[in-house]
């Protein structure tokens, strides 16, 4: 009914007696319920009337109209009711929001169940499985999930075998457990549902003939289930075929990648090999000789910026110590320090702190030397000599080398860390246990930080609070909780307090509605740091998530609150929420962007670096771009940081703007007059964006799709920065080694090629910055008289007819001979698809091109997700030819001596800065000399006295 602004009209026909007046009425008031229905419920009795008469010919109609008006009215008990008693009239295959509300069970209506078992079996019918099971899993209906699982595998297997069919077909049935695998990892918010989904989903895919037991480590990771992980690792290797083995050392490779240290501690009760790999060892090593033999690292960008920031400036000088850590971090190249001992000499007090630590940094994973190479940095019992920043910063560095795999040293640290009362020595001493210690539960650990902690020292306190957090983290410990808020509650220090806000925000990580009391305690607390750990309990507890509720409580907050500080970290929070989501971001955040609060707009910038790192993704560039221009210096330095975390390892191939942004970055850290704040941003950007060498990503989650808790953790704690320069070294948790290393069955690394059809330039490393020569000062131009001008514009023709008459006699054309120019070969095309060996570098983008030689040696035990991948060979007879790990071989430079004397210095040129920078690190800031002597008298003399009146 076209341009009807009115139903009164049609509700008017209610009142007639004609019956087929009625009925017309009621179907076009069936149309016309959704844009009219508030007009509708002032006369929706005289419809209920009309479904209540037996005699009125149309009343499942009057049913389905009164249904759609209580809908709209938001009485869903009512609305369902007069949907049942419509019938057939119900439509059920409707794409419409009023059908999908109405068909999930509200009551065990028989009525409704009907709708939906026929809803099910015409699905099954017609073999569309998704959407029944996907409306199957909303209505908690396990039964029908399994049902229609089992049938599509029977189907599958009737059909082939019908067919007859020589190719390898994807069961039908697996083909849906994958689906409800993906959903329940990524759609399904509620735990409890998902552990049942995940249950049914692991005796599934163990009644297959062939189980896949990939996809059965995901389950058991997300389950936490330590028993089901060791029994399905005994039965693989308890096949005692090399294939079976094969698959058992890969799963374990993806349980160390995703599981927290005391999972696999309980896993790995079984065979020395799958020990080795779920203690994490062999990947650390693997990783580091990645790093080390790939390492690209630009040192020219980095003396640059060196060569720009003013050392003695501490914020600058703090700066060039990150660039340096998160170039280089992992390839345990360190020889930046040794090549520049004055520039590091002007480092004090926490500077030399962060310095000290940055060897953590850039040794990260190098487990066989990592003590050796802090011992001389590292506090000595009995002892008391040397700065107590450096001696923190080394405990602070031992445990970001060991972090997550700290078996090894937490014993030392925690002796350390009880045997001092030096406040900065307990500050790093306590960053170590907590990185190291990282989600082991280890009470004995928590309680040495709390009885610190009790000492309310603002340094070492806010380092302890966070410590605890994080050997708790995810445990969701209620008596940590209340020891921490209590003491929150009774401290005076600030710093205590927001150490203990982000600590109770980590141990309530993935922990989702099991969060929610504390969420909303901390959230309705007046002292806004407390807030502010309220907000960040719920980025911690549903990160990934991508949670509706949690998304509405941060935008609430975001633009509520009246204190900055929690109105900023609501907006970048929605970052960790939504992080596998990265397309739905810049959306969300776009008008948070251009807020009149620059705190609003900081956390928008975050908020897209956090979720969108490493994707190049062109929406958060284009929203970045302007925000790099803002006239709020902290503005600027979000937007650089966030800018580089997108842009990590991305070349001009795969976004053109990398190396226009590069320019801004390193223009920024040159620029005179920019602020200070814009220039410590612009320096870490250029850290990050050629982070490890160039040869690591920035990864939430693992190849395999799960959460990377280290990662997530290492962000977290980085975002700190804003309130503590140190925390900024938590960044290199989240640097993910994009590298393709195959395995053998003896753990070994063969020598083997892979393909990968692509132009070798697509994923290649960027250039290097050339070297510009200083230009020479331009010389001021001579005055030129016209009549000169004009002089030799006479000589130079008569030049030129001169050259074109010699040219004519010798038989030569003389515009020939002035204008010829020799014309450039033509550049080869580029040809499509390469060899790379093994231990290459493979960016995530390029996974989906990379093959495997079909008549090659090695076949891979599953499909390529990065990292390490297991290799079945094809000849075992014949001899193996294995690469050299080149990190093994590369010692370590040591200083010795009660005086720490520098030892013997590595020849590569790119090691020894540990032992070199021994002296200068450990000596004692001149705290205790006298002020500088006064100036002495002056005399100043008026423009009307000589020196002789005086």
């Amino acid at each position: 009914m076209p341009g009807l602004t009115s139903a009164s009209g049609l509700i008017g026909l209610l009142d007639e007696p004609d019956q087929q007046l009625k009925c017309y009425a009621l179907q076009n008031l069936d149309k016309l319920v959704d844009q009219f229905w508030a007009e509708i419920a002032d006369s929706v009795s005289k419809i209920e009337v009309l479904y209540e008469d037996d005699q009125f010919s149309e009343r499942n109609l009057a049913a389905l109209v009164a249904s759609k008006v209580y809908y709209h009215l938001g009485e869903y008990d009512e609305s369902m009711m007069f949907a049942l008693g419509a019938g057939d009239l119900f439509d059920i295959t409707a794409k419409s929001e009023y059908v999908e509300t109405m068909i999930f069970p509200q009551k065990a209506d028989p009525r409704l169940q009907d709708i939906v078992e026929r809803m099910f079996r015409k699905c099954y019918e017609t073999e569309d499985y998704k959407p029944a099971i996907g409306i199957a899993i909303e209505a908690r209906r396990l039964d029908v999930v399994e049902e229609g699982i089992n049938l599509a595998s029977w189907r599958s297997k009737d059909k082939k075998g019908k067919e007859r069919s020589s190719e390898e077909e994807k069961d039908g049935g697996v083909e849906l457990m994958e689906y409800v695998l993906e959903i329940s990892m990524n759609v399904v918010q509620e735990i409890g549902l998902r552990e049942k989904l995940l249950r049914l989903l692991v005796n599934l895919f163990l009644s297959q003939s062939s189980p896949d037991y990939f996809s059965i480590s995901k389950c058991v990771i997300h389950l936490n289930d330590t028993s089901l992980a060791a029994k399905t690792l005994q039965e693989l290797v308890q096949k005692e075929d090399t294939k079976s083995l094969l698959v058992a050392y890969q799963i374990a490779f993806d349980l160390d990648s995703s599981a927290t240290q005391e999972f696999l501690q309980k896993t790995g009760k079984y065979y020395r090999s799958i020990r080795q790999i779920l203690r994490g060892t062999k990947s650390i090593e693997i990783a580091l000789e990645f790093l080390f033999r790939n390492n690209h690292t630009d040192m020219s960008i980095l003396n640059k910026i060196k060569d720009s920031l003013e050392a003695r400036n501490s914020i600058f000088h703090t700066a060039v110590t990150f660039s340096n850590a998160f170039m280089n971090a992992g390839t345990t190249s360190d020889g930046f320090f040794r090549a520049n001992l004055e520039w590091l000499s002007k480092a004090v007090n926490w500077s030399k702190f962060t310095a000290t630590a940055a060897l953590g940094v850039i040794h990260r994973g190098n487990l066989s030397q990592g003590l050796k190479l802090l011992e001389p940095y590292l506090p000595q019992e009995r002892v008391s000599t040397g700065s107590p920043y450096s001696q923190g910063g080394s405990l602070y560095a031992l445990g970001l080398i060991y972090a997550n795999h700290g078996t090894d040293v937490l014993d030392f640290l925690k002796k350390r860390f009880e045997s001092t009362s030096d406040e900065m020595v307990q500050h790093g001493g306590a960053l170590g246990l907590g990185v190291a210690g990282m989600a082991t539960g280890n009470l004995a650990i928590y309680d040495k930080l709390r009885t610190v902690l009790y000492s309310d020292s603002a340094i070492a306190g806010e380092a302890v609070g966070l410590a605890m957090g994080l050997v708790m983290l995810g445990t969701g410990s209620s008596t940590s909780l209340e020891d921490m808020i209590q003491y929150a509650h009774d401290t005076q220090h600030e710093k205590i307090i927001r150490g203990l806000a982000i600590g109770m925000a980590l141990i309530m990580f993935g922990k989702q509605e099991a969060a929610d009391d504390l969420i909303n305690t901390l959230l309705d607390d007046p002292d806004p740091t407390l807030r502010y750990g309220g907000i960040m309990t719920i980025a911690m507890a549903y990160c990934g998530t991508g949670s509706n509720k949690a998304i509405r409580q941060l935008l609430h907050v975001a633009v509520s609150d009246v204190n900055d500080d929690v109105r900023r970290v609501s907006v970048m929070s929605l970052g960790f929420i939504l992080f596998r989501k990265p397309n739905a971001v810049p959306r969300m955040v776009e008008l948070l962007s251009e807020s009149y609060n620059p705190h609003v707009r900081y956390g928008a910038s975050l908020a897209l670096g956090i979720s969108c790192a490493g994707t190049g993704l062109d929406e958060a560039i284009d929203l970045l771009e302007p925000m790099i221009k803002d006239p709020t210096d902290f503005v600027r330095q979000g937007a650089l940081i966030s800018m580089a975390m997108i842009l990590v390892q991305q070349n001009d191939q795969m976004n053109p703007k990398v190396a226009s942004l590069r320019k801004t970055f390193e223009g920024m850290v040159g620029e005179k007059h920019e602020d200070a704040m814009a220039k410590f941003g612009a320096a870490l950007a250029l850290g990050i964006i050629d982070a490890g060498g160039r040869n690591v990503t920035i990864g939430l989650q693992t190849q395999t799709g799960s959460l990377n808790l280290p990662a997530i953790v290492g962000m977290a704690v980085f975002t700190q920065y804003w309130y503590w320069f140190p925390l900024t070294h938590f960044l290199s948790l989240s640097f993910m080694p994009t590298g393709l290393i195959g395995l053998d069955d003896e753990l070994n690394v063969p020598d083997f090629k892979f393909w990968s059809n692509t132009r070798p330039s697509l994923f290649d490393y960027p250039p290097k910055v050339e070297e510009s020569a200083e230009k020479a000062p331009e010389k001021i131009a001579t005055a030129v008289l016209s009549t000169t001008v004009k002089a030799r514009q006479r000589a130079k023709r008569s030049e030129k007819e001169k050259a074109a008459k010699e040219a004519a006699a010798k038989g030569e054309d003389a515009m020939e001979t002035d204008h010829t120019v020799s014309t450039p070969k033509r550049a080869e095309k580029e040809k499509v698809g390469y060899e790379l060996g093994n231990m290459s570098r493979v960016l995530p983008e390029q996974l989906k091109y990379i093959s495997f030689i079909s008549d090659g040696r090695y076949e891979p035990v599953k499909k390529p997700t990065g990292g390490i991948l297991l290799l079945l060979d094809r000849t075992p007879s014949e001899p193996v030819r294995l690469m050299e790990l080149k990190a093994r071989k590369a010692t370590v430079p040591t200083a010795t001596g009660p005086s720490h004397t520098v030892g013997p210095v590595n020849d590569g040129p790119g090691t020894g800065g540990a032992a070199a920078a021994v002296n200068v690190l450990n000596a004692e800031d001149d705290e205790g000399d006298e002020d500088a002597p006064l100036p002495e008298d002056f005399e100043y003399i008026t423009d009307g006295e000589t020196e002789e009146e005086l």
